[in-house]
């Protein structure tokens, strides 16, 4: 399958909705990746409007606040998700007696947490899920690595992925979130980046 990229960003880059429905239109296996953090419900709203039965892919590391679990337990009702769930090979109360504590983002040992808890069971996710496309909730004011992304890119194993909301501001999610519904969820922490606007790996090797 030949894509324009140049065009396809050019055209429906800043159209969320419009690139959704493009990428599910191409007719291939597809993902969507949740963290269920704050404004989550946006991008599985927009992809399950185009595509109710897509896989929505989570990595819970066991480390998510109470409230999170909650939240993604109430969007998956609301949404009625097909929710995959991929856990760490270790539990969280495993690693900590083995391990300790969540390591600190300077000790060496955080490369390694990072694979554990998120890089080994997205890699098993894309396994077992096979996409050909990929949709994230990524936004380009997140990270440095991010603004200097495209809304959809293609990554070296083929994969499309695509950022319906790449150019969206906090006031744009609020504004679609709140047209639309979807509950939120502010308390949200991610063991493996320690600072909000630090990347989490899953963006950097693909």
């Amino acid at each position: 399958m030949t894509i324009d990229l140049a065009r396809i960003n050019a055209d429906l880059g800043r159209n969320a909705q419009g690139l959704v429905d493009w990428a599910i239109g191409l007719g291939q296996p597809a993902i969507v990746t949740t963290n269920f953090r704050p404004f989550e419900a946006v991008i599985l709203h927009l992809v399950t409007r185009a595509r109710p039965d897509v896989p929505v892919v989570w990595m819970d590391n066991g480390y998510n606040t109470e409230a999170t679990y909650r939240f993604a337990d109430e969007v998956t009702k609301l949404l009625k998700l097909n929710l995959k769930i991929y856990v760490p090979r270790r539990t969280r109360a495993h690693r900590e007696a083995v391990d300790g504590p969540t390591p600190a983002i300077d000790d060496p040992r955080h490369a390694a947490f990072t694979e554990e808890v998120k890089l080994e069971p997205f890699a098993r996710a894309l396994r077992e899920t096979a996409p050909r496309v990929w949709f994230t909730a990524l936004r380009a004011s997140d990270t440095a690595v991010r603004a200097q992304m495209e809304p959809v890119s293609l990554n070296p194993d083929g994969l499309i992925k695509v950022a319906p909301l790449l150019h969206w501001s906090s006031k744009d999610l609020h504004d679609y979130g709140k047209a639309h519904g979807l509950p939120n969820n502010f308390d949200y922490v991610d063991p493996t980046k320690a600072e909000d606007n630090r990347e989490c790996g899953l963006h950097l090797a693909h």
